[in-house]
């Protein structure tokens, strides 16, 4: 005959035996959620799975992981994966701005049984409101939110225990370190697959300028181009029309890296083909400036200086679209800065520009460079500036083209001593020797 303390041994081992079986089916969980954070699937997939073991365990009819992003303040909180029992045919629930702003402001979990006698919030009708109860915990990461894990509407009629707020608040916290450990993985393959894209990018853009210098008897001709990051703004060119004759030109985009450079490309091709046209100076730099005017944001523009050398009667016909006066210097120290022509191109349509022509006589040195020469800065914060640079040239116009651009660019790196260049560098030499 059974008595009153084998009863209460038996009652005791039987809730021992459930307790048991919960810690058995916990334990189970928690050990498919970590052999999925730690496999190579992807962060879809692992949060996919985790939402799916909520439900299925802790018996609701839904959830949901939702990812805070801070910089969206109307709506701070997106969906990322969302669940629901297979075997109910239900819409999905919505958090409205009342649940995510609490847990915005409060970060703690948030437990209701009962939404239509919570005073916390105020709720629709329980025909129009679905949600019957509802257990929200924060993803938490070195004391950052930065998302939550919600399941709603506990089958049974017991509603959510502390147990489940435990459970959820472990698998919680093991979402928020899956989720930044993904996020920075993705971030750096992200990272990898730019970088991977700059470089055929500056492989393109280095093909695009010329490979060769020219050479034309009677003259020493050189051009350089360094971006200032992996692909650059500034652009040279060197067009053979004839055997007399060279078109050449150095431009600035405004910005730098890949906008910049893809519209310098445009840009060289616009050039390229008015040039072969035969169409004067003033006439490639006005179809220039109308096309990129027409086809460009308005903050998008560029300086140019185009220039035809005539070898046979030595002489260049130039057009100065706002771009950084040349230096021509001649044999005697004379000093010229060719400065006809006009308005930068891209910001105005239907600008007027005019040419000059400039003789050469033997000797003589220009040299053609982009703003990034004269504005490089040291650690005190001074430039290059031109005079420095009208100086070095100055001193140095008896050598060849080529060494006279390698003095250059040696100068400003010495001068900026290991400080960042800022701009791209471009500098063009055409010496009559």
């Amino acid at each position: 005959m059974e008595t009153q303390q084998d009863s209460l041994i038996i009652n005791r081992l039987q809730d021992e035996n459930k307790k048991l079986r919960i810690a058995v089916e916990e334990l189970s969980v928690l050990n498919e959620i970590a052999i999925a954070i730690t496999s190579t699937q992807s962060i879809e997939r692992i949060v996919d799975l985790i939402v799916r073991k909520c439900v299925k365990h802790i018996k609701v009819e839904q959830g949901v992981v939702m990812l805070l992003d801070e910089k969206d303040q109307q709506n701070p909180f997106h969906t990322m994966i969302r669940k629901q029992d297979s075997t109910t045919n239900i819409l999905p629930f919505r958090l409205d701005t009342q649940l995510t702003g609490w847990m915005l402001m409060n970060k703690a979990p948030l437990l209701i049984n009962d939404f239509q006698t919570d005073k916390r919030f105020i709720v629709l009708k329980e025909a129009e409101f679905p949600i019957k109860s509802l257990l929200s915990v924060p993803m938490l990461l070195k004391g950052k939110m930065i998302g939550l894990v919600t399941i709603f509407n506990k089958q049974g009629d017991t509603g959510f225990t502390n147990n489940d707020q435990r459970l959820l608040g472990i698998i919680a916290a093991q979402s928020a370190h899956v989720i930044e450990t993904a996020r920075l993985y993705q971030n750096e393959q992200a990272l990898i697959r730019l970088q991977e894209e700059m470089r055929h990018a500056y492989e393109i853009q280095v093909d695009l300028l010329p490979k060769t210098m020219p050479n034309v008897p009677g003259y020493s001709i050189s051009g350089r181009s360094i971006p200032a990051k992996e692909v650059g703004g500034d652009y040279f060119d060197f067009i053979p029309l004839n055997e007399s004759k060279l078109a050449f030109c150095l431009a600035d985009i405004t910005g730098k890296g890949m906008p910049a450079a893809i519209l310098m490309s445009n840009l060289q091709a616009t050039l390229r083909g008015q040039t072969l046209l035969s169409k004067s100076c003033k006439d490639c730099v006005s179809f220039s400036n109308d096309l990129l005017y027409y086809n460009t944001a308005p903050n998008k523009f560029a300086t140019l200086f185009y220039g035809i050398l005539d070898s046979f009667n030595n002489e260049f016909v130039y057009c100065n679209a706002g771009h950084n006066n040349p230096i021509l210097i001649s044999s005697d120290d004379k000093i010229i800065r060719p400065d006809i022509g006009g308005l930068i191109i891209g910001i105005a349509p239907s600008v007027p520009y005019d040419e000059a022509i400039i003789a050469l006589k033997q000797g003589d040195v220009l040299v053609i460079f982009s703003d990034g020469i004269t504005e490089a800065m040291n650690e005190k914060q001074e430039e290059f500036d031109e005079p420095r640079l009208l100086e070095l040239i100055t001193k140095n116009k008896d050598k060849n083209s080529g060494e006279i651009i390698d003095l250059i660019f040696k100068e400003v790196n010495n001068f900026s001593k290991g400080q960042e260049q800022m701009d791209d560098m471009t500098i063009i030499v055409i010496k009559r020797e």
